[in-house]
């Protein structure tokens, strides 16, 4: 019972954390032109940037009462190091996230460049060799990696993880609403399936925190979340997956993500050199296709959602992406639960 009030109670205060700090970080990224503009909007106003910062706040802070709790009242260090590990891995990637948000886009940062910067994030998974080194692959059966799980397997989950939610971006709400249906997902499935209420209290917090998030997020934006939201959320995301022994259900709700990956790299793109997700805006703010393809999977929302509507507005696009994820969900509870 205290267990239960304790889980309910961090993640009502990571909420409230997210949600009492952002007014007052905006006010403060405004204040020494941290910001950036919002481009499917079509008087494009500046917008406070890097707000996963007081995610990782929200989320870390929340974390921290958690083991405070537990320590003290409940009387149990019980997964406490995985707990710590997962908080150390989402800081690591919440800091270099951040350092890309200062330096990185405004400053030129190749794009090989990040993939190399995401490595680091794998690191405190591999030297406790976090989940089982066994996965039941297609026609193979069960496969044993061994050493090769730490050494190989993980620091690719992350780079694949870390750098593909960073992909899928660019809409308000978007970062924010789809690490909530995943990390939502995921946790729901290592409380009730796997009985892995640790996990499941870790994954909650940090939906708490991206909800806090959305709350000043969402169409039209107060703030953005930069690199250092969608760098920590792939790097959450890799970590409960593994951690849980998810990876195959992770894969499947990061397949619009790899959606996204192949429409950006397919050979009219590189054609055309740098390709955007934005839309072209209207005085209205209403967005139509940027090209006469489709290189992004926003410009599929817009190309779909134009069929069902004259006019599609950012928020369109964004709830268009979200229902493309609870179907990954639905696929999920479908044939791996």
């Amino acid at each position: 019972m205290l267990e239960s009030m304790s889980i309910g109670i961090v993640i009502l205060v990571a909420f409230a954390i997210t949600v009492f700090l952002i007014p007052k970080y905006i006010k403060r990224a405004k204040a020494i032109d941290l910001v950036g503009k919002d481009m499917n909007k079509y008087d494009k106003p500046e917008i406070a940037e890097a707000g996963g910062v007081v995610v990782l706040f929200g989320f870390l802070f929340a974390i921290l009462c958690y083991i405070f709790i537990k320590t003290f009242f409940l009387g149990t260090e019980m997964h406490l190091i995985e707990i710590l590990v997962i908080s150390v891995t989402i800081l690591l990637a919440g800091f270099i996230g951040f350092v890309d948000d200062i330096f990185g886009w405004k400053k030129g940062l190749k794009r090989w460049q990040k993939p190399l910067f995401t490595l680091p994030m794998a690191i405190p998974l591999m030297v406790i060799n976090a989940g089982q080194s066994y996965m039941f692959l297609p026609f193979l059966g069960r496969v044993d990696f061994g050493l090769l799980f730490p050494l190989i397997i993980i620091p690719l989950g992350f780079i694949g993880a870390t750098n593909g939610f960073n992909m899928l971006a660019g809409y308000n709400g978007i970062e924010a609403g789809m690490g909530a249906i995943i990390l939502a997902t995921m946790g729901f499935i290592a409380w009730y399936f796997n009985s892995m209420i640790w996990l499941a209290m870790v994954s909650f917090v940090g939906v708490a925190a991206l909800l806090g998030f959305l709350v000043f997020n969402w169409c039209p934006a107060k703030v953005f979340p930069g690199d250092s939201l969608t760098y920590m959320i792939g790097a959450f995301i890799a970590s409960v997956a593994i951690m849980g022994n998810m990876e195959k259900i992770g894969i499947i709700l990061f397949l619009p993500f790899l959606l996204d990956a192949v429409l950006s790299l397919s050979p009219e793109v590189r054609g055309k050199g740098k390709v955007e997700a934005f839309g072209k805006v209207n005085p209205d703010n209403s967005l139509d296709m940027p090209y006469d393809g489709v290189y992004d999977t926003t410009h599929l929302a817009i190309k779909v959602m134009k069929k069902l509507k004259s006019k599609v507005y950012e928020k369109d696009v964004t709830l268009f992406i979200y229902f493309l994820e609870l179907i990954m969900v639905v696929l999920v509870f479908a044939f791996f639960i």
